[in-house]
This record gives C-alpha cells, sequence and structure tokens, in this order.
C-alpha cells in the first residue's frame, strides 16, 4: 500500500513541475517580448516596489535584466 501511495506522489509532482515546460516557436518570441509582458511596464508602481524592497532588504539595484534573447549570456 505505502509503495503505491509513493509511486501515486511522485508521480502526481513530476506531472506538476512538467506541466509548465513548453517549447516556444521562433515566431510566438514576438508574443513573449510585447509591452504587456513586462513586468516594469509602471514606473511608480516598479519605483515603490524598489522602496519597499529596499526599506526590507538594505539593499537596492541588480533589477536590470536583459531582454528577452536566446539566453547564451
Amino acid at each position: 500500500m505505502k509503495h503505491s501511495r509513493k509511486i501515486l506522489l511522485l508521480s502526481a509532482l513530476g506531472a506538476l513541475a512538467l506541466g509548465g515546460c513548453a517549447n516556444v516557436q521562433p515566431w510566438e518570441h514576438a508574443a513573449l517580448a510585447d509591452y504587456k509582458m513586462n513586468r516594469n511596464r509602471d514606473p511608480i508602481k516598479s519605483a515603490s516596489d524598489e522602496h519597499v524592497y529596499f526599506s526590507r532588504e538594505a539593499a537596492t539595484g541588480g533589477q536590470g535584466v536583459g531582454g528577452p534573447g536566446c539566453g547564451c549570456n
């Protein structure tokens, strides 16, 4: 009984982990680089979030991230 439960649990966890994987075709990259997909499209909210983070962590910076690309850097 315990062995079958472990197998069921592991297979359920594996299905959940692999459920987020997707192959993005080259012609779909434009949709991912759309302005709506940008986390920091509201500069006031971004500044507020950065201020809250700085106040809690006593650290700032490190928010600049490269844009979408091949990921080879």
